[in-house]
């Protein structure tokens, strides 16, 4: 009974709540305020307006929007709230507290329509640090540049970096290959490290983003240039670059700044309505003219040749195994007449004309409260090279929400997938260059008749796999695939904690980087017996990188008053990277179609696994205070903390402290009326990096067992004693605005100095266990200057034309080594197709030594030894000396027709002692310069010029195509070859496996200085009254070619060759003949809806 009534009494209870709460809700909820929109001016309703009730803290509580006749009714929840009216092209109105009011009828405005982009932190034209400061343009005092991406548009490239060569005075931009998904090196001021990572970090939309792959990933055949992680960033989304470059503005960043920033700012919502834009561009490229080989009959000429003249009898046809019959041309040996009787080009067999389809759809728009951007894109780019592609598909969303006048919310969600295929041998095209070209890629029959079988003998005359192979079967049958998954969510929360007074944000970021790289290398392509152990190889190799960054910061906006102004940052950031690598390979599958390698075979399966976890702490405190506009000073002081220091060294402090002094604000300068703006610029600061490896002491497992049981070994010393490598900057700038900034002139002069810098692997005695051992070594300078100029020599109603201009020079030099490291290349005196490097002090990055080239002996007699005065050297028995090399370690006399080198010390030997200084690899000058026309508004035509100046390479294509050293093909080049007594030539004899004709020395050292006309642009912008009558928000079309053409007297395909991977003071830039850049021609339609 008692349970009973206890349920009835709560029934009751419960009922009579919602009875109460229905009622009053009834009550709040039946104030209804009603009224007219319409146009001030012209008294026209306005259709589709918003009506927004808002209440105290600025939230959106409801809204509607207006009828066809302006009419609104909207239920309001309190009526101490306010309503909100707002249309695109109107000033908002705002209708203060509604109180008992029942009808509000609204005249809007009208208002210029400007569609700013959303950004959370910073408004106006400011200088983007990415720290979160809104530092007004004309009061930055950092060294900094900035390229719009709209500028750029008109590219086809797949990484946005590709389309920066020559655009950022100070930033070198050198290609590694031309393959579709290559990345490329990127040096800001120069070279600051003396080994291992010299990349500048990536911050996107605020945030660090990581563009190197885990040190231990196995790339299978590819390696970390030939996947450029920019790839995850797409062109179309970018709205615009600044580059970082003097250390007080990238000590802000913290460890991984050392090398310079690149900010990245992708395009966020613009409010109005929603705007739809489809992009498509359609590329044609094709590969530069290809160095010129000999045919197969001209081959089949010098291999015998060279035969001859290194044994004194002809070439024998039956030897080597019978493989010399393919020099025979016998027509009763019917396998070697038809197989090795042609006239076959390799290059062109492996080379293209490839197409590019680019597709992005983008869409945009919003509200005072709401803004977003959306775009997804697809490209499909094809290689010139045979077997070569790209394919990515890209997502993204940037979101900005107003939640009230105190609180805003901002999500930005990228993703990447990227499908990547390369050439299972990244030296094809150096095979495809080499293969002897009488051989047939396809086999003959015993009938004369071609087959579609690959002619892939198990060996010739060449040698086997993988010394060489049928390039065009590798090329089409060789597998190597990367693959990337990419997705980073970032979200940001600003609130207001005390209005115009200080305010705090909160950014984390969640980056999921997984990259797969799988490989398969058939039996058909190697020509080898299927039960080779080597045929059927196939690996599967993942890396996987998990990300978390956070940052909180506090800006601090106080009101001084007109004549002081200061903004104040406390900056507290983490980041914590956990990486994960896992390889499987194996060898001999059962047949080709079986490709990975779980797959069971003869050969057990090698199976590799690493992982590793860092972490670092940040902690920025930055202010900036000018005093009447014209007196400016910022310092910032940076506390870093990283996990891969040992305990006495984890934390360091890095300072920066910069200032402007505008000048032409001075009163003294009034009576200059053509002048913007001028003012000098002072910087100073320090930047610290951490090491790729930490101190820890790490232990390998063993093969074997240790007394029976499974047992681990200390693989490397604990580096207690490690400490920060640090970045010493000072910097002095002038910037100059002519005639209403119609010329704008920037001015750089910087001097960085790199201490305690890192060394992995340093060589150390092998008794305590330990083959080497990472250290602090050295100091290394980069002094240079930097000029930018900006002009609009001719402006009108109907034709604007602007031209711009950029130089740079930077030169670096080791001004202090530990006595531990070594003092020069472990290449003793130049081998052939070698040269010698030495760290000497004041000397640069990049510098090596050889002989001089002097042409070739002409006859016996040009061979004979002469002292400096030109006078023959006799023996002490009175005989004629006769050049030598490398006397008595060698002691090879000089023959007729052989090359001739410079004797320096004219002792009738060439060795150590006559090396001299050849070149370096660091251009002396990088830049761009290039025109814009305007014409009417609709029609304009952009051009773009890049160059490198001063700076020489080894021409490594032309060491391996003119020496006829082996049975490798040569260029056309060697047909002016020594034949005989009397010859005056260029090109030493041929000589099969001896002599030293083509020793390391200046023959192969050019100076591949260019000027390239990067890019030329005609854009058609489609009218407005046609936009109109089509209903379209804008539409337009472009005509595109990028590097139409090179002025240079490099003879090799590519002049722009730059050192690849890690760095070292002994590495030169060779160029092996990778795939160059391709001559595009692109056809453009942007349409918006």
């Amino acid at each position: 009974m008692k349970s009973s009534l206890l349920k009835s009494f709560c029934l009751l209870m419960i009922a009579s709540g919602v009875f109460c709460t229905r009622s009053l809700a009834q009550a709040t909820q039946g104030v209804t305020i009603r009224g007219q929109v319409i146009d001030k001016k012209d008294r026209q309703a306005i259709i589709g307006a918003s009506v927004i009730e808002f209440d105290k803290d600025h939230r959106t509580v409801t809204g509607v929007t207006t009828d066809i006749n302006g009419n609104y009714a909207i239920k309001i929840s309190n009526p101490n709230n306010q309503l909100s009216v707002s249309y695109i092209g109107y000033k908002t109105f705002l209708s203060g507290s509604i109180g008992d009011r029942r009808q509000i009828n609204v005249l809007l405005e009208s208002s210029e329509n400007n569609l700013n982009t959303v950004n959370i932190v910073s408004n106006g034209r400011s200088v983007n640090t990415g720290t979160g400061l809104n530092i007004d343009v004309r009061n930055s005092t950092l060294a900094t540049a900035t390229v719009n991406a709209k500028d750029l548009e008109e590219l086809q490239v797949s990484s946005i970096d590709q389309a920066l060569a020559g655009r950022m005075p100070g930033v070198d931009f050198g290609s590694s290959s031309g393959d579709p998904g290559a990345g490329m090196t990127i040096r800001i001021r120069g070279t600051a490290s003396i080994t291992g990572n010299a990349e500048p970090l990536i911050v996107l939309d605020g945030m660090p983003y990581e563009t190197q792959i885990p040190a231990d990933f196995n790339f299978g055949t590819a390696d970390d240039q030939q996947f450029g992680q920019l790839l995850n960033i797409a062109p179309t989304d970018i709205k615009d670059i600044t580059v970082l470059k003097d250390a007080a503005a990238t000590a802000v960043w913290g460890s991984k700044a050392a090398n310079g920033v690149l900010i990245i700012n992708t395009k966020r919502g613009q409010m109005g309505k929603p705007v739809v834009t489809y992009n498509f561009r359609g590329t044609a490229s094709k590969q530069p003219k290809s160095i010129p080989m000999l045919n197969g009959d001209q081959y089949a000429t010098l291999i015998p040749e060279e035969f001859m003249n290194a044994t004194g009898v002809p070439l024998d046809f039956l030897g080597n195994n019978g493989q010399n019959k393919a020099f025979q041309h016998d027509p009763l040996d019917a396998y070697y007449y038809y197989n090795y009787s042609n006239n076959t080009d390799w290059i062109g067999l492996i080379t293209r004309v490839a197409y590019t389809q680019d597709h992005n759809i983008s869409m945009s728009g919003g509200g005072e409260k709401a803004r977003y951007y959306a775009s997804v894109g697809y490209l499909n780019q094809g290689g010139t090279t045979l077997g070569t592609d790209l394919n990515r598909i890209t997502a993204k969303i940037n979101l900005d929400y107003v939640v009230s006048n105190k609180l805003r919310f901002r999500t930005d969600l990228t993703y990447t997938h990227i499908n990547n295929s390369l050439n299972y041998d990244g030296s094809l095209r150096s095979v495809a260059y080499n293969k002897m070209p009488n051989m047939a890629p396809y086999a003959y029959d015993e009938y004369g008749n071609i087959t579609s079988v690959y002619f892939s003998p198990a060996s010739n005359i060449q040698g086997k796999y993988p010394d060489t192979y049928n390039p065009l079967a590798l090329a089409n049958t060789g597998v190597s695939h990367l693959y990337g998954d990419r997705i980073t969510p970032h979200f940001t929360l600003q609130y207001d904690m005390l209005p115009s007074l200080l305010v705090s944000t909160v950014d984390v970021q969640f980056d999921v980087n997984n990259s797969k790289s799988k490989t398969f290398l058939p039996q058909i392509a190697t020509g080898l017996p299927s039960t080779d152990k080597s045929v059927n190889a196939t690996s599967d190799n993942d890396g996987d990188s998990y990300n978390v960054q956070s940052k909180i910061n506090f800006i601090y906006t106080p009101n001084l008053g007109d004549k002081h102004n200061l903004q104040a940052l406390l900056s507290l950031q983490t980041n914590e990277t956990n990486t994960a690598s896992y390889t499987s390979s194996t060898a001999n599958t059962a047949s080709s179609f079986l490709q990975d390698p779980t797959n069971a075979t003869e050969i057990n399966p090698s199976l590799n696994s690493v992982q590793g976890l860092s972490r670092s702490v940040g902690v920025l405190l930055q202010g900036q205070y000018s005093f009447l506009d014209r007196y400016i000073i910022s310092v910032n002081g940076r506390v870093d903390g990283n996990s891969k220091f040992g305990p006495n060294n984890r934390y360091g402090f890095f300072p920066g402290v910069a200032s402007r002094w505008r000048i032409s604000d001075e009163r003294f300068m009034k009576s200059f009326k053509f002048l913007s703006e001028l003012s000098l610029r002072l910087s100073y600061g320090a930047s610290g990096e951490a090491p790729d490896a930490s101190y820890y002491g790490t232990y390998t497992p063993f093969n074997a067992t240790y007394n029976g049981v499974a047992a681990v070994a200390p693989s490397n010393i604990q580096l207690s004693s490690l400490k920060w490598q640090t970045l010493i900057g000072k910097n002095l700038g002038i910037n100059l605005g002519l005639f209403n900034n119609r010329v704008i002139a920037d001015a750089e002069f910087y001097q960085n100095t790199t201490k305690d810098l890192f060394y992995q692997g340093l060589a150390i005695p092998s008794s305590n266990g330990f083959q080497s051992v990472d250290m602090n070594i050295g100091t290394v300078d980069n002094n240079g200057w930097e000029v930018s100029l900006n002009t609009v020599p001719i402006k009108t109603k109907r034709l604007i034309v602007g031209f711009d201009f950029n130089i740079a020079r930077n030169a670096n030099s080791i001004t202090s080594v530990s006595d531990d490291y070594p003092r020069e290349s472990s290449v003793g005196v130049p081998g052939l197709g070698k040269y010698k490097s030495y760290l000497i002090i004041g000397n640069p990055f990049g510098s090596y030594y050889g002989f001089k080239y002097k042409g070739v002996y002409k006859d016996k007699t040009a061979t004979i030894a002469t002292d400096e005065n030109g006078r023959q050297i006799i023996g002490p028995n009175g005989q004629v000396v006769y050049m030598r090399y490398n006397y008595p370690q060698v002691d090879y006399t000089f023959q007729p027709g052989d090359a001739m080198y410079e004797d320096i010390n004219h002792d009738g030997n060439i060795d150590y002692r006559d090396l001299v200084y050849l070149g370096n690899g660091i251009p002396k000058f990088v830049g761009g310069f290039g025109p814009t026309i305007t014409i009417g508004g609709n029609f304009s035509l952009k051009a773009y010029f890049n160059f490198r100046w001063g700076y020489d390479i080894v021409n490594g294509a032309k060491i391996t195509t003119t020496n006829m050293y082996g049975v490798n093909n040569q260029s056309t080049a060697v047909l002016r070859r020594w034949r005989n007594p009397g010859d005056v030539t260029d090109i030493p004899r041929a000589l099969y496996g001896a002599g030293y004709n083509w020793l390391g020395s200046d023959r192969y050292v050019e100076d591949a200085s260019f000027v390239r006309l990067a890019s030329v642009t005609a854009r058609y912008n489609l009218p407005k009254l046609l936009l109109q009558k089509l209903k379209l928000h804008m539409a337009s079309i472009y005509l595109t070619s990028q590097n139409l053409a090179t002025w240079t007297n490099y003879t090799g395909q590519n002049p722009d060759v730059s050192t690849v991977g890690s760095v070292n003071p002994f590495s030169y830039p060779v160029d092996n003949a990778l795939t160059p850049p391709a001559i595009q021609y692109t056809v453009g339609v942007t349409i918006g809806f």
